[in-house]
């Protein structure tokens, strides 16, 4: 299932929070080598995650973590604006209707679905918070993923050769995408719908991301 939690609410989810930072440190520093810094738990976190992110996240049925992703408004601090103008041309993407999505990880052995999942529900948060896109930085391994599952970004600029290749792109979700993630998920929308509103209610949600 999907999980919609804020940063301060995590707490509430021991399990699957320390789960989340341990396959952050599996997948970024493990397996794909960056230059991010693990504690001595094993979690791999960084400043942005002090900010009351929102993040995504696919629960396994044991309750630990399968998938997530990280959400903050550009109008604050984002990691876009901070560490990857030179793929921007130098530009800052700041908009009330442009997120920032970041630390997009999959557990080794998650459940099939898990990250087209993911973005389903990425296009559940932009229609209930008036998002229009997302913008972020991806590695060249994540474009055949958002092939697969049909979410492909616009990529506003790039850095590198083959498999070294960094990239920002822009994400917007039409119905037609939502139909196609939707299928490659294998999750009907109006239960994915269903696990938003169970995090925010039927109403609009509040907007009260790093605030």
């Amino acid at each position: 299932m999907i999980r919609y939690l804020y940063a301060d609410q995590l707490q509430h989810f021991p399990l699957l929070a320390q789960t989340m930072f341990r396959d952050r440190a599996d997948q970024f520093k493990t397996r794909l080598g960056w230059d991010v810094t693990v504690d001595s738990q094993g979690y791999e976190r960084d400043e942005y995650d002090d900010l009351r992110p929102l993040y995504v996240i696919w629960e396994k049925a044991d309750g630990t973590h399968g998938g997530s992703m990280r959400l903050l408004p550009t109008v604050g601090r984002c990691m876009v604006n901070e560490h990857f103008l030179n793929l921007t041309g130098g530009v800052h993407i700041e908009s009330p209707i442009i997120w920032e999505c970041t630390r997009f990880c999959l557990a080794r052995n998650t459940d099939p679905g898990a990250a087209a999942a993911l973005m389903l529900a990425g296009g559940e948060v932009m229609k209930g918070f008036g998002v229009e896109h997302y913008v972020g930085v991806f590695d060249a391994r994540m474009v055949r993923i958002y092939n697969r599952i049909g979410a492909s970004p616009d990529v506003l600029g790039s850095e590198g050769d083959g498999r070294e290749r960094i990239s920002v792109g822009l994400w917007e979700f039409s119905a037609d995408a939502q139909a196609r993630v939707a299928a490659s998920a294998g999750i009907d929308p109006a239960q994915s719908r269903a696990w938003f509103e169970a995090a925010f209610g039927a109403d609009s949600p509040c907007l009260s991301v790093a605030a």
